[in-house]
């Protein structure tokens, strides 16, 4: 006996769908409040199925509560069309028996680096990984990716979306594909292309790498779906329960994720299958925590809060509230960085633009020097919660950003119109690719003066997989359409001598302990020279020297040189040696 329910508290009719082959099998269900009911003897382990609603006439719907897709969504026009039938088009969810909960204790600590992966074009290439493996999560797991991982210092990879999305209904006309995954319809389903093992092929990866000593992170696209606006496609929500997306006064579709429609976090039911979300891949796969898009969505009502219900809820939940919370903190409506909960870790962009204009030339140091130190101007003295980095999956990679003063989206098919206009880069005299021997050595040297910064940065630092060896998307800043080698590393052709250097900066961060939080408090600062910083010298500084316990760490932007000294074991680390 399998008991299905489905939340639909505005239909006056819901049938479950139930699919053998392409045959359809119906069977009327019983409202019980705003929720759908029906008991089904035959419909055991592996069985396909869906909701109809006379919401949405010809609509198969998908579970919001599906946790297997037995295929990849697609997009159709026909998905749009009121009325037109789309079972031929619409993954049907699996009933999927649930596993033993797991009770695992959290594995990342504030400090540690984060490593940022897109699931599918992390390995699509690797070598050693074997053909039919690759792009997948357990893919992750292999010993050479392992490797590679603790090589340059992994304490947990932050998992780009990885639950079942749908293209942009713009992307298939152009012969393009959603190739990073923020186009979600379901919150708990695996996209069969990452996962074709499901749960369980996520429960497997994230225990290999705690073995191993690396934490797991998941990227939730909770502020939206991929139904899109008004003329996005009937998948799910739009069909059972239009109310969960928020709505402006007008009755329009709120937009403040900037994708067509808005989840409503105002409303109890968005929030009750919003921690139950987080649950599931907490008590069913064993994840450390949670990086959230477009946070300040999930904290909206429709004002922001940081005392909104579904924080609170997150903080009350004896479960939840023990695992690691990182949030985006901005979304098209507003900014909040440094305004989440004291629990929470952010994303801290402020960092990431200070250290580049320090590079670049036209940056001050007293800024660097505060990001350096943990950005305590924006979170505290006590207590970074900052999550620092230099470059991200959205924005041009690391080599790409002292290569290219513009952006080169051309592929993208808008005319080079999308992506951030005026990102903050440079490239050493020559746009792009060069054989100028002097212009590539000045991109090497700013490319390991911004690594350098970022192992001495003070707490939680993320880097994104490929930044350690050179990965680029030829002055691409906004590759999420770009499903090929653009996005796909290549691990044959990356830069060894920079992925050396790298690790050694893992062995530094790591014995100087770095990665504390707490470390600086008693920090001094010294002009070049070796005078003490006076307020004065800040404003033309083109680098200090800092020192707390026991640790020097000199930066010199006329060297490109970034030099962490004064650890047993380990030399001082020159950028531009």
């Amino acid at each position: 006996m399998t008991a299905f329910s489905v939340r639909s508290p505005s239909a006056r009719e819901v049938r479950l769908c139930l699919f053998n082959g392409d045959d359809e099998r119906q069977v009327a269900m019983a409202l019980d409040g705003a929720w759908w009911h029906a008991d089904v003897a035959a419909a055991g382990e592996g069985t396909r199925y869906g909701f109809r609603t006379d919401l949405a006439p010809g609509k198969l719907l998908v579970d919001p509560h599906a946790v297997e897709l037995d295929r990849p969504f697609r997009w159709d026009a026909r998905l749009s069309e009121a009325g037109v039938e789309t079972a031929d088009l619409v993954p049907k969810a699996v009933v999927t028996p649930r596993l033993p909960d797991l009770d695992e204790p959290v594995m990342f600590r504030d400090g540690g680096l984060i490593y940022e992966v897109n699931v599918r074009g992390f390995t699509m290439c690797h070598p050693d990984v074997p053909a039919a493996q690759r792009g997948t999560i357990a893919a992750l797991a292999h010993p050479a990716v392992v490797a590679h991982l603790k090589k340059v210092g992994v304490a947990a990879v932050e998992l780009m979306p990885v639950t079942a999305w749908i293209d942009e209904r713009h992307l298939p006309p152009l012969g393009l594909s959603n190739a990073w995954g923020y186009n979600p319809v379901v919150p708990m389903a695996l996209d069969p292309r990452l996962a074709p093992g499901g749960v369980r092929e996520l429960r497997d990866t994230v225990a290999a790498l705690r073995r191993e000593g690396i934490g797991v992170i998941l990227d939730l696209v909770l502020n939206h779906t991929g139904e899109s606006d008004l003329l996005g496609p009937t998948l799910s929500f739009r069909g059972l329960d239009p109310a969960a997306y928020a709505h402006e006064a007008d009755g329009t579709l709120s937009n403040v994720a900037g994708t067509g429609n808005t989840l409503d976090f105002a409303n109890p039911a968005v929030r009750d299958l919003a921690l139950a979300t987080l649950r599931h891949f907490v008590t069913q796969c064993g994840v450390d925590g949670f990086r959230f898009d477009l946070a300040p969505v999930l904290a909206r009502g429709p004002a922001f809060s940081p005392h909104a219900p579904f924080l609170a809820a997150i903080a009350d939940d004896p479960l939840l509230s023990t695992r690691v919370m990182i949030a985006e903190p901005w979304d098209c409506s507003g900014y909040h960085l440094g305004q989440f909960p004291p629990t929470w870790l952010e994303w801290n962009d402020r960092y990431r633009d200070d250290v580049r204009r320090f590079w670049r030339g036209d940056g001050d140091a007293g800024a660097l020097a505060t990001r350096l130190s943990g950005s305590s101007d924006v979170f505290g003295p006590d207590r970074t919660r900052s999550v620092s980095f230099v470059a991200a999956h959205d924005g041009f990679t690391l080599a790409d950003m002292v290569a290219h003063a513009d952006r080169h989206n051309h592929a993208n098919g808008e005319s080079n119109r999308d992506g951030h206009h005026g990102e903050l880069s440079w490239n050493n005299g020559i746009e792009g690719p060069t054989d100028d021997g002097g212009v590539i050595a000045a991109r090497a040297a700013d490319v390991r003066a911004l690594l350098a910064t970022l192992y001495a940065t003070r707490g939680t630092i993320m880097l994104t997989a490929g930044d350690e060896f050179g990965r680029t998307q030829a002055g691409n800043n906004n590759a999420y359409a770009q499903d090929n080698a653009t996005t796909w590393l290549d691990w044959r052709a990356r830069d060894r001598g920079q992925e050396d250097y790298v690790a050694g900066l893992a062995a530094t961060r790591r014995e100087a302990g770095l990665a504390d939080p707490a470390i600086r408090h008693d920090a001094q600062w010294f002009r070049l020279d070796g005078a003490p910083m006076a307020d004065a010298d800040w404003d033309n500084a083109g680098g200090f020297e800092m020192r707390a316990q026991g640790v020097s760490i000199r930066v010199d932007r006329t060297r490109r040189s970034v030099a962490i000294e004064g650890v047993e074991r380990v030399k001082g680390i020159e950028p531009s040696s």
